[in-house]
């Protein structure tokens, strides 16, 4: 698919404006047109290729770690907040001296050597043939085409036994990229003269009443952005000197050597510091620059935050389908124990005490296409959306950010954003503008739905179920709440019919490249949840692992006439699939956040006009 980037010539007027598929910030894959990117094969493995991978291995205990995490955030338990250390956590739940001998004898029989033992993987060095001779699938060279150069299997890996045994899984060598991230034009929306944007971060901080900057201001809490690629500081300069603020201290920790910046590649990269340091301008914010969306780049990432245990909360806008890991996706090998693994991480981070957060996804609830569509020779129409949501938002471990249009008050001449109204209406699509294919019944909108693989989380059970589907009962749902995400991206049907876009569809700006470009998607709304929780964490002075669980306490309380209001839940809309209804639902979860309520209740006071003192 063809991405264009047309730029913008001035806060006032635009020819166009781009968006970021937010939930699911997928890379970018020319020639594919593939919700998994399938890399191309070069030709055998020479056998004495040296090869290095790793071997990720689930929790020694899950059960005992679910107990313990409850523990630690259940007010009145004598562990609350007693957060672990990283050789905590793994003396616990990690492998066991004996798993990790084990598997190392049985691997060193075939030539392979583990070199490194991590709480939740081994890292592995070996040739293709001792490869072969251990796992009996020969490995092939091969590319995507973004030009990185991988190894791949013509047939599935066969694990040793004692791999078998403890349920490993190996996610190098599938030759498959789950996670991407395309970038599509918005349609024509309005400018910040306007009801519906375009927003700075100020002007979403007066709507959703975020604490004022005289109060909070994220100073001592760090926040961890898992991203790629690097990012351009002229930018980030441009961007907070537009609204006449300092540029939030920015570092850079490469992954696995990270991947250099690319304006063509780097929007994520920079709506994820933009939008979180605009939130909490004095937070300390460290990138996790990954070389690519790989499965085993984020893993690895992930690694290098929990045992660093450097940050306090992390933002993910990305995402894969839970269904692009199950066998129909993936030439008939099933992959979703990688969820699992996924799941494993992200239960670590909450022992530490660092909270996780991702964008519940742009799809509104239609995922992911037809398998039919990834297929050799696909038929055209290849099939329809099919109703889904992602990793890592389906973890239970994980705060998933839902999102809406935003509308404000506007006078000529003034800065002032004070909030009118929301809508969680969907934008049918004229096509698939996720994936490329000739998938039908595309939209645009807040992802929400049932997860297929991770069981209902009991705080989900705070809330009631009566507006869910018989089969959200015993499931995961998501999201857990709502912030403002934007609509009419580039390929909306009402815009190719009528040439403007539906009523009330807002957007964000964002520097990239030298200029201001406008972005819708969840991609916006996850970094802002992320800067208000590090305004929480500096308020508690501490952090908050996994914030589901007061998230729903607080929605509960809500429900039983709490007088502190916390979410608005009287948004209509639907996202294609479910429709918003009072409470909890699958569009925008517990609603949308009314921030100072949020972090710690009605006298927290809240921020003004953008540009002055209680919110510069």
């Amino acid at each position: 698919m063809a991405l264009c980037n047309l730029k913008a010539q001035s806060s006032l007027g635009r020819l166009g404006v781009l968006a970021v598929v937010g939930v699911a910030s997928w890379l970018a894959l020319a020639g594919t047109s593939s919700a998994a990117g399938k890399a191309v094969v070069d030709g055998t493995a020479a056998a004495e290729q040296t090869v290095n991978f790793n071997i990720y291995l689930p929790l020694r205990d899950r059960a005992a770690t679910e107990a313990l995490l409850t523990k630690l955030h259940t007010p009145g338990s004598a562990l609350y907040h007693q957060w672990l250390t990283p050789a905590e956590f793994n003396a616990r739940f990690g492998p066991q001296a004996s798993t990790v001998s084990a598997i190392s004898r049985e691997l060193a029989a075939h030539g392979l050597e583990v070199t490194e033992v991590h709480a939740h993987s081994l890292h592995v060095v070996g040739t293709a043939s001792a490869v072969k001779s251990a796992f009996g699938a020969q490995l092939a060279l091969a590319h995507f085409a973004s030009g990185k150069q991988v190894m791949t299997t013509a047939t599935p890996l066969q694990l040793t036994p004692a791999l078998a045994a403890v349920g490993a899984v190996i996610t190098d060598f599938s030759g498959t990229i789950h996670m991407q991230k395309p970038s599509v034009l918005v349609g024509s929306p309005q400018n910040r003269e306007s009801t519906t944007g375009g927003y700075w971060f100020d002007d979403l901080k007066q709507a959703y009443s975020y604490p004022s900057y005289k109060v909070l201001t994220g100073k001592g809490v760090t926040i961890g952005i898992l991203m790629t690629p690097g990012f351009n500081p002229r930018d980030m300069t441009l961007y907070f000197s537009h609204e006449k603020i300092a540029v939030p201290h920015i570092t850079t920790f490469n992954v696995e050597g990270g991947a250099p910046y690319n304006v063509n590649e780097a929007a994520e990269t920079h709506i994820d510091i933009q939008h979180s340091g605009g939130m909490a301008p004095q937070a300390n914010i460290i990138l996790y620059n990954m070389p690519d969306l790989d499965d085993d780049s984020i893993l690895a990432g992930l690694t290098d935050i929990v045992e660093i245990n450097a940050v306090d909360v992390v933002n993910m806008s990305f995402s894969g389908p839970e269904a692009g890991y199950t066998a129909p996706y993936n030439g008939g090998v099933d992959f979703t124990g990688v969820l699992g693994i996924y799941d494993d991480f992200f239960m670590e981070g909450d022992a530490l005490g660092i909270t996780f957060v991702s964008s519940s996804g742009d799809w509104g609830g239609k995922d992911i296409p037809a398998a039919a569509c990834f297929s050799a020779s696909p038929p055209v129409p290849c099939g329809p959306m099919e109703v889904g949501i992602g990793i890592p938002e389906s973890s239970p471990h994980v705060t998933s950010v839902g999102g809406t249009n935003l509308v404000t008050t506007h006078t000529a001449g003034s800065l002032n954003s004070a909030y009118v109204s929301e809508n969680a209406d969907f934008d049918a699509l004229a096509g698939d503008i996720f994936f490329g294919t000739s998938a039908t019944g595309a939209i645009w909108g807040s992802g929400g739905g049932i997860s297929s693989y991770f069981a209902k989380p009991s705080y989900q059970n705070l809330v009631s179920q009566k507006f869910l589907p018989a089969s959200a009962k015993k499931w995961r749902t998501t999201p857990d709440l709502a912030l403002e995400m934007g609509g009419c991206p580039a390929g909306d049907l009402y815009f190719a019919i009528n040439g403007v876009c539906p009523p009330d569809r807002s957007f964000d700006w964002c520097a990239l490249g030298g200029q201001f470009d406008g972005f819708v998607g969840t991609s916006l709304s996850s970094p802002d949840f992320v800067g208000l929780l590090a305004l929480k964490i500096e308020s508690e002075g501490g952090r908050l692992g996994n914030e589901n669980f007061d998230i729903y306490t607080l929605a509960a309380a809500q429900a039983n006439g709490s007088s502190n209001q916390v979410y608005r839940q009287d948004i209509p809309g639907n996202n294609g699939v479910y429709s918003t209804a009072p409470g909890y639902n699958l569009v925008l979860g517990n609603g949308s956040v009314i921030s100072n309520n949020f972090v710690r209740g009605q006298s927290l006071p809240a921020a003004g006009i953008p540009q002055t003192p209680t919110n510069p």
